[in-house]
């Protein structure tokens, strides 16, 4: 498979910045999957004086290591690392060369701290932009530690072993042949799910801040950047910076950015922020939020933070239907996220939950990969927009049910099918099937808030045209809060409005200190 002439031209400008000399050890058949690769790890040759291609026996074939001369990195590649992956494949050249990763000082210490032997392997697909983080993050920390080995292995390539292992989900790691986690991780989730943390130790001696922001999505992003340029003290709580966006593949409605990818969206503006003097605390998750002399933030370490004012830009996460087999199936045939999973679905029968725009774009998408797809919809009519639905229609594999209420996901030990009753008859149906992708809208991250401020029946945060809540000093910005639409654009603006608020209010409190 050769690279297209404009991916060349990136690739030889990002080849340039390898410091040292690096060896493929290629594994390879006659198989398509293996001309594919050797096609690939040639090219690379080819186009560097710095890469060596070996022949060698790997444990899986097609696969190939990222070795220097003389000196193996434990860093695999089991299939062909293109589509999202090839932004991995590049970095572990880039790093195993000798080119410093770019991580925190901090976090690499905590990984060269790690005494254990820790063999990772990653299943992921080409098409899923949740899974570059995790297999980046691997290699990073293989190429710090001798200790640690990763294998990322593509999932389309080597079905016989994702089925036996029952991987529904992408990105899905395995520690010394156990299960160890899902879903999208950066470096330090994986850090702290291996119990290297931070404690509230780490929190005791900061200063009170002027603006506190809980959450890093686009709304807490853009709130700190604001309190920041006005020259305050600024920092940003986040239970992961970037927030929903993570998991949203294409963005084309982010005015001036004809299109983007939510995983790089999130990484510039954790990027921007970091431009400003914020303290950013990532992986932390707050769990209190009180009014005294200063506004108290408790986080679930323990730690608690102090504030004049607090911005909660919390988000909003997907809505569980809430029936039986949602919870026991998740990661084995219930999904979110149609872009990730749906090529561990090709094939087969799915089913997805919910006819608004998510709803219907997930099922246009499965419909291409699947062999069928089941759309229930609660209500008499679709919500997608009509554009969608046309589309949704002109698809011959395609089934929409209306007045679907969804009663069970049922299996085994994996999804077998769904249940639902007919809203009209009453009548109860089941539909055979190994997928179930939900998409039934969203629900705002505000539980821990309890009634420290005032939040509407659906746990929305109330708030006035300045961002302001019913607690002097508290305002709140984006998905968590009650405003009429859910848009990263929106979010952005009213992460802005809430800052310039916040402001407002520190100086006017200090006006009138200064006046008693």
């Amino acid at each position: 498979m050769a690279l297209d002439a404009q991916i060349k031209q990136q690739l030889a400008q990002y080849l340039e910045l390898m410091e040292g000399d690096v060896v493929l050890k290629v594994s390879a058949g006659s198989d398509k999957a293996s001309q594919e690769m050797t096609a690939l790890t040639d090219e690379l040759a080819a186009m560097s004086s710095r890469i060596k291609v070996e022949q060698a026996e790997l444990d899986r074939t097609p696969s190939f290591t990222v070795d220097r001369p003389g000196e193996e990195t434990g860093i695999v590649f089991a299939g062909t690392p293109l589509g999202h992956e090839f932004t991995s494949l590049v970095l572990a050249l880039l790093q195993v060369s000798g080119r410093a990763p770019k991580v925190d000082k901090k976090v690499v210490k905590q990984v060269k701290n790690l005494k254990d032997e820790l063999h990772f392997v990653s299943y992921i697909s080409l098409t899923c932009q949740n899974c570059p983080e995790v297999v980046q993050a691997l290699n990073t920390m293989s190429v710090l530690n001798p200790n640690i080995t990763h294998t990322m292995v593509d999932g389309a390539v080597f079905k016989e072993e994702v089925e036996s292992k029952n991987i529904m989900a992408v990105p899905t790691v395995y520690l010394n042949g156990e299960p160890f986690t899902n879903g999208r991780k950066t470096i330090e989730e994986i850090l702290a799910e291996l119990g290297s943390t931070e404690d509230a130790s780490e929190f005791e001696n900061k200063e009170p801040f002027d603006v506190l922001v809980v959450g890093g999505g686009p709304a807490g992003a853009s709130a700190a950047i604001y309190a920041a340029r006005k020259g305050i003290r600024t920092g940003i709580v986040a239970e992961r910076f970037g927030g929903q966006i993570l998991d949203t593949a294409a963005i084309e409605n982010f005015i001036s950015v004809k299109r983007t990818e939510g995983p790089k969206l999130a990484a510039n503006l954790e990027e921007h922020v970091k431009e400003y003097n914020v303290d950013v605390m990532n992986l932390q998750r707050a769990k209190r939020l009180e009014k005294k002399d200063l506004i108290e933030i408790e986080l679930e370490n323990g730690a608690v933070l102090k504030s004049k004012s607090v911005i909660l830009a919390t988000g909003a996460r997907w809505r569980n239907i809430g029936v039986p087999g949602e919870a026991e199936f998740r990661n084995k045939g219930v999904a979110y996220c149609p872009h990730c999973d749906g090529p561990l679905f090709e094939g087969k029968d799915v089913a997805v939950v919910g006819g608004g725009n998510s709803g219907i774009e997930a099922a246009i998408d499965l419909a291409g990969i699947t062999n069928h797809v089941t759309v229930l919809e609660f209500g008499s009519e679709l919500r997608a927009d009509s554009v969608l639905q046309e589309r949704l229609y002109s698809l011959p594999n395609v089934t929409v049910v209306k007045n679907a209420q969804t009663t069970e996901i049922t299996g085994t030990d994996k999804v077998d099918g769904i249940t639902y009753i007919d809203r009209e008859t009453g009548e109860e149906k089941h539909v055979e099937l190994a997928g179930v992708f939900v998409q039934i809208g969203l629900v705002p991250n505000t539980d821990w808030l309890g009634d420290s401020v005032e939040r509407n029946k659906a746990g929305e945060i109330v708030v006035d045209k300045r961002g302001a809540t019913n607690v002097p000093g508290v305002f709140a910005a984006g998905d968590c809060s009650d405003s009429a639409f859910k848009q990263i654009i929106i979010s952005m603006g009213a992460g802005a409005t809430a800052s310039l608020s916040a402001f407002d209010y520190i100086v006017r409190s200090q006006v009138e200190t200064a006046k008693a």
